[in-house]
C-alpha cells in the first residue's frame, strides 16, 4: 500500500488561464497575470531586494519541473527556473466560475463548483439590511461597523478603536465570496466572535456566500492592532463527496494541515493540524514520518496568499517561496518508497498586478514518486483522480488520472 501527500501552495499561479479576461481586479481583466513568472522577473531585475536578494532560487521545486510547468501554461520561461525536470510536471486549468479558495480546493479534490457564488456589491452600505440586522441580533449590539469592501489590515486601523469603544463588530468583504467579521479578542471576546460567525454562517451559505470568516485581533490604538492566528473559516460544505470522502470511505485516514478542515467543513477529514506556515511545515514533516499506509495528507500553505499576494509584496512572496523550496528539498529525502507527493495551487495572486484580489491563472502540478513524467495541461479534477488511482480508491468525479 502507498501514501499520498497533496500540498497546495496557496495562490502560486503560473498564468495562462484561457478565461482570464472574464475575471477582474479593480476593473482590469486578469489577462496576462502570472504570479510565479512575474515574481521571477522582478527578482532577476533586482526589484525584490527587501529581506532577500538576487534571482529567484527554487532549486528543489525547479528540479521537479516547476519552471517547465510555467512553459506548459504559457510558453514563457521564468528567469532562474530552467532545470531539466526529474519529476512529474504540468499545468492545471480550473473550470469553476470563481478564483477563490473553496472553488480551487474543491475542484482539485474532484468537485467543480456547480453554482455561481454570491459577491457583495462595491457600495456603501454593502450588505443587505436583513443580514446586518441578523448580525446585530446574534451579537446583541445596536449596530455594526464597516459594512463595506475593505482590506483586513486597513479596516483595523480605521475602526479598531471605535470597535473597542462601542463593542460593535466590524463587518466587511472583499472581491471574494466572503463575509468577514473582525473583533477584539479581549474586549469583544474570541469565543463570542466564533459563536457569532458560526450562527450566522447558515444564512450566508443559503445566499451562496462561500465563507464566513472570523478575524480576531489584539492590540490598542496606541500600539496598533494585529490579527491573531485564531482565524476560523465557516465554509459552505462541498456539494458532492470529494477526494477526502473517497479516501475516508475506503477505510483510509485523511490528515489535514492548515485550513483544509475549514475549506471542506471537516467532511472526509479525520485529523487537523493548524498554525502559521512554519508550524504547518513541521506538521507536514511529522505526517511524512507517521502517516499510515494508504492515507492522504492534504495541506494548504496560505501565507503566500494572505501575507504577500493580497498585499502586493513581491519581495516577501519571493522569500516565502525560497523558504518553502528549501523545506521541500528536505522533505523529499524523508518520503518512503511508493509515496506520492503532488505540489499545486488553487488560483493566482500576482503581487505585480493591479488591485489586491486573486488572479485567474493556471496552476503548477509538480510531483515526486513516479519518476520523470510530463503531463501537459490537465484539469483541476485530474489531480483528485490521480491521487485516488495512486491510493487504489474509486474516483467519482469528472477527473482522469494522469498517472495511467
Amino acid at each position: 500500500m502507498t501514501r499520498a501527500f497533496l500540498v497546495v501552495m496557496d495562490s502560486v499561479g503560473i498564468g495562462g488561464a484561457p478565461d482570464a479576461g472574464q475575471f477582474f481586479n479593480d476593473g482590469v481583466p486578469d489577462t496576462g497575470a502570472n504570479t510565479l513568472l512575474h515574481i521571477a522577473q522582478e527578482c532577476a531585475a533586482g526589484r525584490a531586494e527587501d529581506g532577500r536578494t538576487g534571482p529567484l532560487r527554487l532549486p528543489n521545486m525547479d528540479a521537479l519541473g516547476l519552471g517547465e510547468s510555467v512553459r506548459v501554461a504559457t510558453g514563457e520561461a521564468a528567469p532562474g527556473l530552467q532545470a531539466t525536470p526529474v519529476g512529474l510536471y504540468g499545468a492545471a486549468t480550473e473550470r469553476s466560475p470563481g478564483k477563490d479558495t473553496p472553488s480551487g480546493h474543491w475542484e482539485l479534490a474532484g468537485v467543480p463548483v456547480p453554482w455561481d457564488w454570491h459577491y457583495f456589491p462595491k457600495t456603501v452600505p454593502t450588505f443587505p439590511e436583513p443580514l446586518s440586522r441578523a448580525v446585530c441580533e446574534i451579537a446583541d449590539t445596536p449596530a455594526i461597523l464597516g459594512n463595506c469592501h475593505a482590506s483586513g489590515t486597513q479596516i483595523l486601523e480605521e475602526l479598531g478603536e471605535k470597535h473597542m469603544q462601542t463593542g460593535w463588530p466590524i463587518c466587511y468583504t472583499s472581491a471574494d465570496s466572503v463575509f468577514q467579521i473582525a473583533a477584539h479578542e479581549e474586549t469583544f471576546g474570541e469565543q463570542r466572535l466564533q459563536k457569532l460567525c458560526q450562527k450566522l454562517a447558515p444564512m450566508l451559505h443559503e445566499m451562496k456566500v462561500g465563507r464566513v470568516i472570523a478575524r480576531p485581533f489584539v492590540g490598542t490604538p496606541e500600539t496598533g492592532f494585529t490579527r491573531t492566528a485564531n482565524r476560523h473559516d465557516y465554509a459552505i460544505a462541498p456539494p458532492e463527496p470529494t477526494l477526502c470522502d473517497w479516501v475516508q470511505e475506503a477505510g483510509r485516514r485523511v490528515q489535514a494541515v492548515g485550513k483544509i478542515g475549514d475549506i471542506f467543513s471537516m467532511e472526509g477529514i479525520d485529523e487537523v493540524r493548524t498554525g502559521p506556515d512554519r508550524d504547518l511545515m513541521d506538521h507536514l514533516f511529522d505526517y511524512v514520518d507517521t502517516a499510515p499506509e494508504g492515507s492522504l495528507t492534504f495541506a494548504n500553505f496560505v501565507e503566500f496568499d494572505s501575507l504577500f499576494g493580497h498585499r502586493r509584496n513581491v519581495s516577501g512572496y519571493a522569500a516565502a517561496l525560497e523558504w518553502f523550496d528549501e523545506a521541500i528539498g528536505r522533505l523529499l529525502d524523508c518520503l518512503r518508497p511508493g509515496d506520492l507527493l503532488l505540489l499545486t495551487a488553487d488560483h493566482g495572486n500576482d503581487p505585480t498586478w493591479v488591485g489586491t484580489d486573486h488572479t485567474r491563472e493556471r496552476v503548477p502540478v509538480i510531483g515526486h514518486g513516479v519518476g520523470m513524467r510530463a503531463i501537459g495541461n490537465v484539469a483541476f479534477p485530474d489531480v483528485a483522480a490521480s491521487i485516488a488511482a495512486h491510493l487504489g480508491v474509486a474516483s467519482r468525479g469528472p477527473g482522469r488520472s494522469f498517472l495511467a
